[in-house]
């Protein structure tokens, strides 16, 4: 179960470092953007989309703030990248990210550190950062963990993610799923953080090698 007042604090601590020194009458209490945020990570059809995954992000952004250029824009761009998660659409980076430009400017959040979290959000549709894109690498490298975790974490990922799609038929949920393994299989590096190459790397593509080959013609999806 997740500490819902262990997130508030965690989102009012990036918040209020990426928005800087206090001036005139002070910002907004970060308490309202942090139970907006708790909520939409709360929707009932989400099964891996969830509190959990957004925890872990962010515990997986700690990890690797020392790679980051700023690591509290990341952490803000944790909390917003899978903020609109709706299974049977397509532009949910997109509007993850336009609601990050409504809301952060409200909590006092300067403009070039706003389109610096809309940017990082918008990027996790590819997980593809520029060699030079340090806030970039550690926030892909963070959404992308879970692809190291131990065979029995992966194997409730994989489930995880079918139940999301639950309203897809199985034959075309495996092509679809197939064609995601290769896609990633297929890059030089899925992780692109030192710490990323040498701890999850490995783990990753092993594992997403062995779900590869359970989605072969004949085999039901999933663990």
């Amino acid at each position: 179960m997740a500490d819902l007042d262990a997130l508030r604090s965690r989102f009012a601590r990036a918040l209020d470092k990426a928005a800087g020194p206090v001036r005139g009458a002070g910002r907004p209490d970060p308490a309202p953007y942090a139970d907006n945020l708790l909520a939409r990570w709360q929707e009932p059809a989400r099964r891996y989309h969830t509190l959990a995954h957004l925890t872990a992000v962010l515990d997986h952004v700690d990890v690797l703030e020392e790679y980051a250029a700023d690591a509290d824009v990341v952490r803000l761009a944790a909390w917003f990248h899978d903020a609109v998660y709706l299974p049977d659409r397509s532009e949910n980076e997109e509007r993850s990210a336009r609601l990050a430009e409504r809301a952060l400017p409200e909590a006092g959040v300067p403009e070039g550190k706003v389109a610096e979290v809309a940017r990082l959000v918008r990027l996790t549709v590819t997980h593809d950062p520029a060699d030079d894109d340090r806030d970039g690498q550690v926030l892909c490298d963070a959404d992308l963990a879970i692809l190291a975790a131990p065979p029995s974490a992966y194997a409730a990922y994989t489930a995880a993610v079918r139940e999301e799609y639950h309203f897809v038929p199985n034959e075309a949920f495996r092509a679809g799923r197939a064609a995601i393994l290769r896609q990633l299989l297929a890059l030089p590096r899925l992780f692109r953080t030192p710490y990323g190459r040498r701890e999850w790397e490995a783990t990753a593509r092993y594992n997403l090698t062995g779900e590869l080959e359970m989605l072969s013609p004949g085999d039901e999806p999933g663990p």
